[in-house]
This record gives structure tokens, C-alpha cells and sequence, in this order.
């Protein structure tokens, strides 16, 4: 059953291009689900190349104009967005537990992040500074101004369908770009609404686009974002050889790029950690949106002389979740978005039990609640030849491994060619410096399990990806610097 919004306007059926709702010509459709009852929610048009092509195109006229914006017009229609958010919440979550799955309570959450992009963004909207240099000659000046790249094509995953979007879009419409999303197809109606809620912030038409397709047509999409010419920035959250393969595209153009890709999340718990905090940290992290997310914990190293302890706690938390579907009250996990996710759960789990793992939480499939339904997993007992140690599970399964030293188990943490996110717990200053230098991640995270926000950089090293979201440091990404000098700026008598 659909559940009601307050603002029945925010269900959009229709791909938004320069301000409109646009009727797509396709003779193909594609269906979105809820995951949690596999019931139909809407059917939407999957459009067809041509349509991108024209999208672009709008989307590079509407730049032409954009660029020329005050900074303060544009952080003000940014304050509106975020504003708009915020009255639009309860409805705004609705529709992300309803094509997500994931529990009201982490959707409201989201809803709530995903509009402080809006907030912060339009402050470093006004604070895109440049700089004067003294050259070698004394008679010169050079100045540099930072300008808005160009037309941007954002491609956003399905576990953040609301604050994917908001990371990427507001930091371009800060910046005076204009841009084209793509949302992920099996989570669509998010970035519809926030197309909907940017026409009554009051950009321009053609600023904020998004365009639809099907999962079978996604990378014809990729393909026509790289290769355009007038696309002149992608950026890209999903999965390292997707990323890959969108940077070999776009090689023909050398667009600028972001990628915000795998990972492979340690936490490592040493034993003079708060115990109890890092019991609580580390779930919190491991099982945010039932481990759906590119920062979750994928490994968890322990220290020997708490490592059974430990176990025995974060086992025992870990029986106290309530599992259902997301509009239940109480609920603290809903489902997965797909069969694919519980299979590669399955996959991770029965390799290391196979290789000696135990398994102290037994958790899965739920079928008397629905096909996507998995309670998790936890084993102990984890070693580094096993699957859940070298890949990423993105899902519910907690891997715990035991360690002795710190210079062991950096050497396992920095055994990947992942570098996202990863959590250190201890109260011991020495252990807390010496990881967070060493270890090999963009972000490090000291005793607590969830850091994302605004004012943080967000992004990876090796192949987990580049470039940051967030912070003051979310523009420059859209932006180019251009130098210019100023000659005899001095005569002397």
C-alpha cells in the first residue's frame, strides 16, 4: 500500500529538463519497486539517447547564463533548498524508506543531512577566493580568479538516494554550474523530488536536471556524459570498475572527474579503549543501512586482551535489533535493496566459515517478511585469506579479526587497494597519531562510528577514488583557476 505524503507533488513521474517535467518519447518504460513488499511503486519512462543528447545540451545553454549569477543569488536560492528540505522532511524520508528500504528513522536522518549540503554551500558560495602572487618581475602582478568548470554530469548509487545528490549538486550550483543528474534506477524518486524543490528554490530553468533510464540503459548514459563534449565535469559514486571504465571513457575529452568509489572500511579496537563506546561505535558503523554504504566497517580488528569481550558484546547488541519494514515504529534495520546484496552476504559468509571462521550471530534470510529481508551476521575468528577481508561485502555481515600490535594490524589494514574511511578506538594518544598518519584511507575516524557531515571532506585514496565532497574544500572540484598578470603595474622615475 502507498504510504500518504502531506505534499502529494513531490511523486514525480517524469524526467526534469530546463524546468519541466519533460514527456519522454520512448516506447520503454522501466518499473521501481519497494524493496520490503516488491510491490509496484511507479512506472517511468526509460529515455532514449537522443534525450540525453538534448539534455546535455540544456543544460550547457543554461551555463551560459548561470555563470554570470551573483554568488549571493545563488546562495540564496541554496538557503531556499535547504529550507525547503526541512519543510518538506516527513515526505521527503517517505519517499526514500519507500523506494530505498531502509528504516524511517535513518531516512529522516538522511533528509536531514543531505539539506545541510544546501546550507553549508550556500555560505562557501560568497567565499570563492583567489589570490595576488608577486612574480619574478617586479613591474608585474599575477592574480588568480577560481570560475565554475562548466555543465556537470552527476551520477549517484541507490543507498543515499537524497544525499548523494545534495553532496554533488549543491557544491556546482555554489560554484555557478549547471547540472544533469542520473539517479540510480532503482531509487529515482528522490532526486526527482529535490528537481521539484529546486524550481521553487528559484534557479533558473536548465540549471538542475534529471534525467531517467533503466538499469540496462545506465551505461549508455555513463558513456554519453564522458564522451560529450559539453559535459565538461562527472561525478561519480558507485563502484571502483565502474569508475574505471568512466575514466577511460572520458579520456577523449579530458573532463574533469570525482570519484567516490569502493571501499574497504578497518576499524581497529585497541585494548585501552572505552569498550562499551566502541562496542556502540563499531555497530553503528558496521550496520548503518544494514552495511549499504561505502564507509561502513567492513573489518573489525580487536585487540587480543579485549577481543573476547568484545565479541561477547557486540554480539549481544547485535540480537537486540528489531528487523521489519521501515514504516514499522520501532524498527531498527529494514531490508536490503536486492537479492544481489544477500547473495554476496552469503557468498563472504559461507567462504569464511568454510575457512574457519565461527559464527557467533547467526542472522539470515527472513522470508516471512519479505525476499530482501537478511538478519545480520557476525562471525569471529576472521582472518586476512578470507573474502570479507579483501573485498567489500556492502551488507550485513561483521567480520572480527584478532590482532597483537599496532604495526600488524596496520600492516593488514593497509593490505587493500582500497583507501576510504577507517576507525581507530583507543584512549591512548600515541596509537590514536600513529594510525591516523599511517593508515591509508582518505578519512580516519577516532572513537566514534559516524563522522559524515558537511564540513568534512569526503573522499578516498588509491582506488577507492579522488577528489572531496563537503567542506571547504567541495567547490574546487567544480571549479578551474585562471591566472592572469598584470604588466608594468610600477614606473619608476
Amino acid at each position: 500500500m502507498a504510504p500518504k505524503l502531506k505534499n502529494p507533488e513531490l511523486l514525480c513521474i517524469k524526467p526534469f529538463i530546463n524546468g519541466k517535467w519533460y514527456d519522454s518519447k520512448s516506447s520503454k518504460t522501466f518499473d521501481v519497486f519497494d524493496p520490503a513488499t516488491e510491490e509496484l511503486i511507479i512506472t517511468l519512462p526509460d529515455q532514449t539517447p537522443e534525450e540525453i543528447d538534448e539534455a546535455i545540451q540544456l543544460t550547457h545553454d543554461a551555463f551560459v547564463q548561470y555563470k554570470h549569477t551573483s554568488p549571493y543569488e545563488r546562495a540564496k536560492w541554496l538557503r531556499n533548498m535547504h529550507q525547503l528540505m526541512l519543510e518538506n522532511l516527513d515526505d521527503l524520508a517517505t519517499l526514500i524508506t519507500w523506494e530505498n528500504g531502509k528504516a524511517l528513522c535513518d531516512a529522516i536522518g538522511e533528509v536531514k543531512y543531505a539539506a545541510s549540503y544546501f546550507e553549508w554551500f550556500a555560505e562557501e558560495a560568497k567565499r570563492m577566493y583567489g589570490h595576488t602572487i608577486q612574480p619574478s618581475n617586479p613591474s608585474n602582478k599575477v592574480m588568480t580568479l577560481k570560475q565554475p568548470v562548466g555543465a556537470v554530469g552527476l551520477l549517484c548509487p541507490f543507498n543515499f538516494p537524497s544525499a548523494m545528490g545534495a553532496r554533488k549538486a549543491a557544491p556546482a550550483l555554489a560554484a555557478g554550474c549547471t547540472c544533469v543528474l542520473k539517479p540510480d534506477a532503482q531509487t529515482p524518486l528522490s532526486s526527482l523530488a529535490l528537481a521539484y524543490l529546486a524550481k521553487k528554490a528559484g534557479f533558473p530553468d536548465g540549471v538542475f536536471n534529471v534525467v531517467l533510464v533503466s538499469v540496462e540503459n545506465t551505461p549508455m548514459v555513463g558513456s554519453k556524459f564522458c564522451e560529450s563534449k559539453l559535459i565538461k565535469k562527472i561525478s561519480f559514486t558507485g563502484s571502483t570498475p565502474v569508475g574505471k571504465l568512466l575514466m577511460k571513457q572520458s579520456s577523449s575529452t579530458l573532463k574533469k572527474l570525482s570519484m567516490e568509489l569502493g571501499g574497504n572500511a578497518p576499524i581497529i579496537v585497541f585494548d585501552d579503549a572505552k569498550l562499551d563506546i566502541a562496542v556502540e561505535q563499531s555497530i553503528a558503523s558496521k550496520f548503518r543501512s544494514l552495511g549499504q554504504t561505502c564507509v561502513c566497517a567492513n573489518r573489525i580488528y580487536v585487540q587480543e586482551k579485549v577481543y573476547d569481550e568484545f565479541c561477547e558484546k557486540f554480539a549481544a547488541k547485535v540480537r537486540q535489533f528489531k528487523i521489519g519494514n521501515g514504516f514499522e515504529p520501532g524498527v531498527t534495520h529494514a531490508c536490503v535493496i536486492n537479492q544481489k546484496s544477500i547473495e554476496k552476504v552469503e557468498t563472504h559468509l559461507q567462504d569464511a566459515l568454510d575457512k574457519g571462521a565461527k559464527l557467533i550471530v547467526p542472522g539470515g534470510r527472513l522470508p516471512e517478511l519479505g525476499k530482501n529481508f537478511y538478519a545480520p551476521t557476525v562471525i569471529k575468528d576472521v582472518t586476512q585469506d578470507m573474502r570479507v577481508v579483501q573485498e567489500e561485502t556492502f551488507g550485513p555481515l561483521g567480520a572480527i579479526i584478532k590482532f597483537s600490535t599496532k604495526e600488524e594490524v596496520l600492516h593488514w589494514c593497509n593490505d587493500t587497494p582500497f583507501g576510504l574511511a577507517s576507525y581507530v578506538f583507543s584512549e591512548n594518544l600515541n596509537n590514536v597519531w600513529y594510525m591516523s598518519e599511517y593508515l591509508e584511507t582518505g578519512m580516519v575516524s577516532v572513537n566514534t562510528g559516524l563522522f559524515t557531515d558537511a564540513a568534512l571532506p569526503f573522499g578516498g585514496v588509491k582506488e577507492s577514488g579522488f577528489g572531496r565532497e563537503g567542506s571547504l574544500y567541495g567547490v574546487d572540484d567544480y571549479t578551474v583557476i585562471k591566472s592572469i598578470t598584470l604588466g608594468n603595474v610600477y614606473h619608476y622615475v
